[in-house]
């Protein structure tokens, strides 16, 4: 099983609201002991995956920070599947209107 399965692994079709776009930015992180930069692997108004060495406890609400269309956005987060040494999946906490306006302008499609 390659990191691309693992990445999708417990993040099922069934489950996802939005779609996905391949958008690779860095995200800053900040959240329990957790602390760094990762870069996202693919992203959509409701969650991304990030690449990271750093070791991300399912359930820790982190603080995502991104540069979107020239705009730094900044995201409240829970990580919901972890592949330890790998990366990261989250789903966003209610995104700010502001925030979900640049996303949506600024996703690539699907």
């Amino acid at each position: 099983m390659n990191e691309e399965d693992l990445s999708e692994g417990s993040l099922s079709e069934e489950r996802r609201q939005y779609d996905r776009s391949r958008l690779i930015v860095e995200v800053h992180f900040d959240g329990g002991d957790a602390t760094g930069i990762a870069s996202s692997k693919d992203i959509s108004l409701g969650g991304l995956y990030m690449s990271t060495q750093t070791e991300i406890p399912v359930g820790e609400t982190l603080t995502l920070r991104m540069s979107l269309g020239g705009q730094y956005v900044v995201i409240q987060a829970e990580a919901i599947y972890s592949n330890a040494g790998h990366g990261v999946g989250v789903k966003f906490h209610e995104l700010p209107e502001d925030v979900r306006e640049i996303m949506e302008r600024e996703l690539p499609a699907p």
